[in-house]
């Protein structure tokens, strides 16, 4: 039934609000700080999702074709969304989900995002999309190109995981201030305490593992996915064709009540919205996200998060570019202006 997707969403929405899942502030500070904790948050989630899929895979209970790399969509569409997230202030996911707190800029954001996946998905730039997806290699399966099993690289990811995650846990704790506790039990643990990063990660792993046999029970071969999902939604919208709705928009549906809920729960539920520069730079970044993600054949979570678990090239090779553009807009963004503010403060500071 689609309506699993409705749930596993809302189960999705619900863990990555309350653990403050950013992907996108992972991949910048892992430039601006050298702060990694995120990454390897990541790095949790995809060995999780490795290990229950080919776990899946193996006992039958669902089927996953790698196909072939289209090497050159993925890897300008990875960096161009990579640029996407830091304008739009969040990834296709952290997008969603931050719609549900009542951010008007995600709202801003999302609509550029869903416009312009539709538009490369099924309107006017699905030729440009398809033309580049020409230019690929037949294997898109890292073990089916060195001709081994993918346990052994499902190990592989297992043992590095362990070690920086070890390594990160062992490093001395900054005290951080404390709120006065106003509430106790479940209520504490699920709408008050601060989540650790690496919790939220296991969390979304065995969710990304439950989205797969739930997916493809209503036929939809496929995990977790955000843009195909979101231009469904728009085009089904727009034109009525219930032949858009599948289980992969109740997904994001319920990404959008699930964080909802636990917003409204925490009491961080608020309607915020951004002046009007900011509001262009995230509807500017939502474009580059949609087209990005179309062209790459997925977004942080459909390349970065379930691709990789599925040990393919696009996934990996994605991940990798989609950091560098996020690294490269950081730049721009945020450390070119510091660099000139300090230089025009000396110059001012040398003439007086």
């Amino acid at each position: 039934m689609v309506i699993t997707g409705l749930l596993c969403g809302a189960l999705l929405g619900f863990v990555m609000q309350r653990g403050r899942f950013c992907l996108t502030g992972g991949f910048r500070d892992m430039y601006l700080t050298k702060n990694n904790r995120m990454f390897y948050a990541l790095l949790i989630a995809i060995a999780i999702q490795a290990v229950g899929i080919y776990a899946l895979v193996e006992a039958g209970v669902i089927t996953f074709t790698a196909g072939s790399f289209n090497w050159l969509a993925v890897v300008a569409g990875s960096y161009i969304f990579g640029i996407g997230i830091v304008l739009a202030g969040g990834c296709a996911t952290g997008t969603w989900y931050r719609a549900g707190e009542g951010l008007i800029g995600s709202w801003i954001a999302l609509a550029g995002y869903m416009t312009m996946a539709a538009i490369m998905k099924t309107g006017p730039l699905s030729g440009l999309q398809k033309s580049m997806t020409e230019v690929h290699t037949p294997t898109n399966s890292i073990p089916a190109t060195f001709g081994i099993s993918a346990w052994y690289f499902v190990a592989l990811l297992v043992v590095i995981t362990l070690f920086v995650v070890v390594r990160e846990l062992r490093k001395p704790k900054a005290a951080l201030p404390k709120l006065k506790q106003k509430r106790s039990g479940l209520a504490h643990l699920l709408f008050e305490k601060r989540w650790h990063p690496f919790v939220t990660a296991i969390l979304i792993g065995l969710i990304a593992i439950l989205a797969w046999p739930l997916s493809e029970a209503t036929g939809r071969k496929a995990g977790l996915g955000i843009t195909t999902p979101s231009a469904n939604l728009l085009q089904y919208l727009v034109n009525g064709d219930q032949s858009f709705l599948n289980w992969g928009v109740f997904l994001v549906l319920g990404i959008l009540l699930g964080s909802f809920i636990a917003a409204k729960a925490s009491r961080e539920f608020k309607f915020r919205a951004p002046d009007a520069k900011t509001s262009v730079i995230s509807f500017t970044g939502g474009i580059a996200m949609g087209f990005g993600a179309s062209l790459a054949g997925g977004c942080s979570i459909g390349n970065g998060l379930v691709q990789t678990a599925m040990m393919t090239w696009q996934g990996w090779v994605a991940l990798a570019v989609m950091i560098l553009g996020t690294w490269t807009a950081s730049y721009f963004v945020y450390v070119r202006p510091r660099s000139q503010k300090t230089k025009t403060t000396a110059a001012v500071r040398t003439a007086v």
